[in-house]
This record gives structure tokens, sequence and C-alpha cells, in this order.
């Protein structure tokens, strides 16, 4: 088995776990139920967006271009957005029955758009995405985690050790679109507060650090100051779903 591992703490961001780049998506309870009501959350998507635009992904460093990643969350490592989920009420259903889920979102990659190569945050967690508009299949549009190449594909699933280092691109002329979940592996199902408390940390950090460059430069003080921050997370995860802050 695997040991947790978080990319705050392992400044080389280089995960060397034994896991699979992809999972089957078979092997998973919940997928079916997502592909079996894939048109009614397009349609939720598409009413909300009628209303509502999606924000530019806060790492601009990690893009080809500052505007071409998009994405807004309903849920973001445990922390929920009741107002938008209002907007989603066949989704949240559905997500409401799986606990494993820590974050639902949707992810917009503009035409000629690249996600460049970088890790995840942990390997606690499988990413998992959702085809919902996908221009093309590779080598136009696609993904790969290490050495592995996929295509995404409407309303059906692409999920992945996001650990690993792998990259997006959509080299089409038109906007691609995915559901994207984070789901607790079952083997950290006891560690799930010390994973949502910590990719919190490594986030608030990674603002910083876009801020502060010297930081890169001094592993063990972030080190220090994600050990310190930590707890704060944890509570502040608590406290802003209980006050329905977002």
């Amino acid at each position: 088995m695997n040991k947790l591992w978080f990319s705050l703490f392992d400044f080389s961001f280089n995960y060397k776990g034994t896991e699979p780049s992809f999972i089957d998506p078979t092997s998973l309870r919940w997928t079916k139920e997502f592909q079996e009501n894939g048109d009614t959350i397009e349609q939720e998507l598409d009413n909300y967006l009628k209303k509502n635009s999606l924000e530019s992904y806060f790492n601009t460093s990690m893009v080809n271009n500052q505007e071409v990643w998009k994405t807004f969350s309903l849920i973001s490592w445990d922390i929920e957005f009741f107002k938008r989920k209002k907007e989603f009420p066949v989704l949240m259903s559905i997500v409401s029955k799986y606990p494993e889920i820590l974050s639902v979102s949707f992810n917009q990659l503009e035409a000629n758009g690249k996600i460049l190569p970088h890790c995840g945050d942990t390997n606690g967690i499988y990413r998992c995405h959702f085809g919902i508009e996908i221009p093309e299949e590779l080598p136009t549009c696609g993904f790969r985690v290490r050495d592995e190449f996929r295509s995404w594909k409407k309303g059906e699933w692409l999920i992945f050790m996001d650990a690993y280092n792998h990259e997006a691109f959509n080299l089409s002329q038109k906007k691609r679109i995915i559901l994207v979940i984070d789901v607790l592996r079952d083997e950290f199902k006891n560690k799930r507060n010390t994973i949502v408390s910590t990719v919190r940390t490594s986030l608030f950090l990674q603002k910083r650090v876009d801020y502060n460059k010297y930081l890169l430069n001094k592993p063990s003080l972030v080190f220090v100051i994600a050990l310190v921050l930590r707890p704060f997370a944890y509570l502040g995860i608590k406290l802003v779903n209980l006050f329905k802050i977002y």
C-alpha cells in the first residue's frame, strides 16, 4: 500500500507511487449514476451559464495563456458553495449519496489552451473528469498522465491518479468542458480531515507563493508554516460550512 503523500511536503514535486495512471470507472460505485444523468447535468450547467460566468483559475503559471483555463466549484475540498449548489439540484442529489466525494467543479479549457505539466496535491484522492462538451479527440484534444495519453469522451469518465505528473491540451478551435470531482480513496477514508485540511493549506500557500517567490527557495520555512496553518484550515472548513458563507 502506498503511503499518504502531499506535494506540499515534497518539493521534488515528483510522486513515485505504484498506482496505475488511469482507473477503471466501473471499479467505482458512483460512476454509473452520473452517466445515467449526464444530459440533465449538462442542462443544469447550460442554465447556470446563461446567468453566470466561469472564473479564470488563480494559478496562471499552469497555463499557456491566463484566460484559457476557467472553472467554478460547487464543493472544494469539503467547503460547500451553497448558493451555487441550489442551481444544480439533480447533480447535487447524486453527489449527496456518496460521502467519499470531496470536490465538485466544472472546468473549461478554451480553444488552443494548454494546462502545463504538473502534479496534483495528494495521492489520497482520484481525480475524475466527466465529458460534457468535447470538441475533438487525440491528438488534437486530450490528456496525459505520466507517459500515457487518453481522450475525453462526452458522457464518459476519465479517472486518474492526480498525484502523478500530468497535463491537458485543447488544440481545437472550440472550448472543452468537463465536470471534475475528487473522490477519497477507500484506503484513506480515515484520513479525510488530514487530506482536506492539508490541501486547503497548500492552496492557500500557492496563492501566497505567487506573490512571494522567495518562498520557493525555502522549503523548510514552508513546511513549518504549513504545519502551523493546517489546524486553522480544518477549523475554517467547519466554520465556513456552518455559517454557509459561500
